[in-house]
């Protein structure tokens, strides 16, 4: 399994060719980001690497998706919705490539009331199915939404930003309508042990937010927390963990506890401290320490910087 990282601004360094509609220069730590483009460039093999990133791809052309180690050809029209924390590449079978994909950072994902269905869905798991091939009604109504979405981020409409997100919604809303992402939640007993217990670990970890009082904490912040409740060693869940994903249990936790941290600075009058013992740090200046590590900046910077108007 490759270790390396794709980030946004890898992302965009190996394709400074094509023009994108949203700038690509400020890619700072905390700042929500999205753009969205055709395919018409992308005859190329992307490297095989976990990304910092979410990409929605819409497939026209065949080729050759490695995803996880497994190898699956696409050779029609197909949407791609993969996990960012599994490593992928993408080879190119035939000249002729086509299509849309928009591209999301984590902040983009989890700041926004719009997504949080999502966030409990199968969508973007280590277990779920990425890919779903197309009938022609589904093609069609996916070509639609890409095409808003380019009509859209070209556009001067004042509200772009709303309907852009609205329209990822729609997509995303397809995808778990249609194919068997959806389905894998009461399909279970298909997935392989290891599956079975990462995605207990993860559902177990989502189970904990929204945090709704600075009354009632985490009660799970350790691997060891998380392998009691599920009844194994953690010694056994940190393996699993690490196998699928390419990232430490203990990684994964701080980075949801992250996630909620930033969600309770911009959108409750808690103080720093309330935040801070909500999230299970008793002492104020480690909870600081924490986030300030984690995010660049202390949390309240965070709320301050981010209390201006962002996309």
């Amino acid at each position: 399994m490759s270790q390396q990282l794709e980030t946004l601004t890898d992302f965009y360094r190996e394709r400074s060719f094509i023009s994108f509609p949203f700038s690509t220069e400020d890619l700072g730590k905390g700042k929500s980001h999205f753009n969205v483009n055709t395919r018409k460039y992308c005859n190329f093999k992307t490297p095989y690497n976990r990304r910092d990133f979410y990409k929605i791809t819409l497939i026209y052309g065949k080729g050759e998706l490695n995803y996880g180690g497994n190898s699956i050809i696409i050779d029609r029209p197909a949407i791609l919705l993969p996990c960012p924390s599994v490593p992928y590449s993408w080879t190119c079978l035939s000249g002729e490539q086509d299509g849309y994909y928009c591209l999301f950072n984590q902040e983009f994902f989890n700041e926004h009331y719009q997504f949080d269905i999502f966030k409990r869905s199968p969508l973007f798991k280590p277990w779920s199915e990425p890919v779903i091939f197309l009938d022609e009604k589904q093609r069609a109504l996916l070509h639609g939404y890409f095409e808003q979405m380019m009509e859209m981020a070209h556009s001067e409409y004042p509200y772009k930003y709303e309907a852009l997100r609205n329209l990822v919604c729609l997509v995303m809303h397809s995808f778990l309508v249609d194919n068997a992402v959806a389905q894998s939640q009461s399909q279970g007993n298909e997935l392989s042990a290891s599956s079975r217990l990462l995605k207990s670990f993860d559902e177990l970890l989502h189970q904990q937010f929204p945090l709704d009082s600075p009354a009632d904490p985490l009660t799970m912040r350790t691997p060891a927390d998380f392998a009691s409740a599920l009844n194994v060693h953690v010694n056994h869940l940190n393996h699993v963990v690490k196998s699928i994903t390419g990232q430490t249990t203990t990684t994964i936790i701080k980075s949801r506890i992250l996630e909620e941290a930033k969600t309770l600075l911009l959108n409750t009058q808690w103080d720093i401290s309330q935040v801070g013992y909500c999230l299970g740090f008793e002492d104020p200046a480690h909870f600081n320490n924490f986030f300030k590590k984690a995010a660049g900046m202390t949390p309240l910077q965070f709320r301050h910087t981010r209390l201006m108007p962002v996309i």
